[in-house]
């Protein structure tokens, strides 16, 4: 029986991780759109502390930080897809990459609105 270092489930989600966070980073220092969803994290984060808010505050203001910015990513992946297969303009692409830009306007308007209902009270 041959033993396989590199086919183990830890080393394979080793891997994996990597790999994710590999991307991550790679998302945060190419694309403006995420870079400025990153800074607006920051902000958030930091009014978080300010403002004191609860742990149920903190899960959804996390939740909602982590959802904008994987819709973005996705969003991202889905124009660099689309610009790959057909680099010139086209009707059809155009209309994906508009729905998943719709994607990511539905999971910022959402965002907004956890935002508005965590702080709005703490403001005034």
């Amino acid at each position: 029986m041959e033993f396989q270092k590199d086919n183990t489930l830890f080393t394979g989600r080793l891997k994996s991780v990597s790999f994710a966070m590999k991307g991550a980073i790679k998302l945060i220092t190419t694309e403006d759109s995420i870079k400025v969803q990153f800074s607006i994290a920051i902000l958030m984060t930091i009014a978080g502390f300010y403002f004191a808010i609860s742990a149920i505050e903190w899960l959804f203001q996390i939740l909602s930080i982590g959802l904008v910015m994987s819709i973005e990513g996705l969003n991202t992946a889905i124009e660099k897809i689309a610009d790959f297969i057909h680099p010139e303009y086209h009707e059809r692409i155009g209309f994906i990459k508009d729905i998943s830009a719709g994607a990511v306007f539905f999971a910022a308007i959402t965002a907004i609105v956890i935002g508005l209902i965590i702080y709005v009270p703490k403001i005034f």
